[in-house]
């Protein structure tokens, strides 16, 4: 079961990305935008995603992912760490990088 370090490890081995704080939680951003945190939701990580990616996912695999009225309306998607394995959480980590490093930059 992957824990804390172990998103840390996985965000930190993609390209440009810093640790850092959202809202004085830990989190790990690329381009100045986070795209993990921690979740409000004890045992869970905020990931960020396309809306229908959201959608998808949660119904794939509601065991893992899921979202809270919290997070509706965002472009986000939680993750159950007790539930994922490490090869699963990678890609995810991997998708949230590329879906926020790929957004252009508001000015």
């Amino acid at each position: 079961m992957p824990d804390w370090e172990d998103v840390r490890r996985l965000a930190l081995a993609l390209p440009d990305v810093e640790e850092s704080t959202s809202y004085r939680q830990p989190c790990f951003k690329v381009q100045g935008r986070a795209f993990v945190n921690v979740s409000r939701e004890p045992g869970a990580i905020a990931t960020r995603a396309p809306e229908e990616e959201v959608e998808l996912l949660v119904r794939a695999k509601p065991e893992v992912y899921f979202v809270t009225p919290h997070y509706v309306g965002w472009e986000c998607v939680l993750v159950r760490l007790d539930a994922v394995d490490e090869e699963e959480l990678a890609g995810r980590l991997e998708d949230a990088w590329q879906f926020v490093a790929s957004k252009p930059r508001k000015r």
